[in-house]
């Protein structure tokens, strides 16, 4: 898969293409992208992806931007693994931001070579969002390139959306959340050093790199832990801000393996969310922190085992 910055490329062989965030690549995004992908083989043409970075939101407000569901790697390793050909990453800032609706259009048309676009039926773009569906099928019979819409998916009568999914993970509602993604919501990253105090308190945890400040879930879960070479470990995860440990903190991801020594710094893993277990507290001292720690790791387990 070809990752390319802008909208240019070097590759003037044509495309088929949609447009989004794509935040947490959900249910909603897979059909589109299947969709997408069935489009192009029918007409002969790659299968291409614009997608913006930051989002938009991030870039006009971003004390009230929605945390992220998935980091711009974790949306890339879902387009290579769904057969996407090329994917164009724009950087959305002041100058992108005022691209007018019919200029977006037009490089489309001209600079990426598209002459398929599929998108969603509530999509809008361009300078004050002033661009629609409308005027993508307009400018498109004008320039010759076929433009269609996909109608949003529904669970149950409710239409799959990031927004309802930040919902569901913020209410512990990981089954839920799990249904509307098609798979476990997980976050990918690093392993990197931390300051011990796992190991001291005689509970080790792999310290995950996050990419943003705010992840869209907080509290003590149940998860599994994806990396190359180690297959699938159990554990049991903490993100938020440690409370009693730490003050006006950011949020990090500490991750406890069952059974497991190896050393993994700078290792890239994938953490799946399969159970919350509670809320992250303060406590009194880290003795009544250490009594806690090893309760939530006897739940996890006797989760597991439950869940065989």
């Amino acid at each position: 898969m070809q990752i390319l910055r802008g909208l240019h490329s070097p590759d003037r062989r044509p495309v088929a293409l949609t447009i989004g965030n794509f935040d947490g690549v959900h249910l909603g995004h897979q059909a589109l992208l299947n969709e997408l992908r069935a489009a192009a083989q029918a007409r002969g043409l790659e299968a291409a992806v614009v997608v913006f970075e930051p989002h938009p939101r991030e870039f006009f407000t971003p004390q009230q931007a929605p945390a992220r569901l998935s980091s711009l790697r974790e949306k890339l390793e879902f387009f290579a693994g769904m057969g996407i050909d090329r994917v164009h990453v724009c950087r959305f800032d002041a100058r992108f931001a005022q691209m007018s609706a019919a200029n977006f259009i037009n490089a489309l048309y001209e600079k990426l070579s598209a002459r398929f676009v599929l998108i969603g039926d509530d999509f809008r773009f361009g300078s004050g969002r002033g661009g629609d569906f409308a005027l993508m099928e307009m400018i498109g019979a004008q320039l010759g390139f076929e433009v269609q819409s996909v109608r949003s998916v529904t669970h149950d009568g409710v239409r799959i959306s990031s927004t309802a999914i930040r919902a569901m993970l913020v209410a512990g509602q990981m089954r839920t959340a799990q249904r509307y993604l098609g798979r476990h919501y997980s976050i990918s990253g690093r392993v990197i050093h931390g300051d011990g105090l796992g190991r001291k308190l005689g509970f080790p945890t792999a310290n995950i790199q996050m990419k943003h400040n705010r992840p869209p879930l907080t509290g003590i879960y149940v998860v599994q832990v994806h990396g190359e070479g180690l297959g699938v470990l159990q554990g049991v995860a903490s993100l938020g801000v440690r409370p009693t440990v730490k003050q006006d903190a950011r949020p990090v991801l500490e991750v406890h393996l069952f059974e497991f020594s190896q050393q993994i710094y700078r290792q890239h893993l994938r953490v799946e969310f399969l159970q919350k277990l509670r809320d992250e507290e303060k406590y009194p001292d880290v003795d009544t922190l250490t009594r806690h720690i090893a309760l939530d790791v006897e739940h996890a387990k006797t989760w597991f085992a439950q869940h065989e």
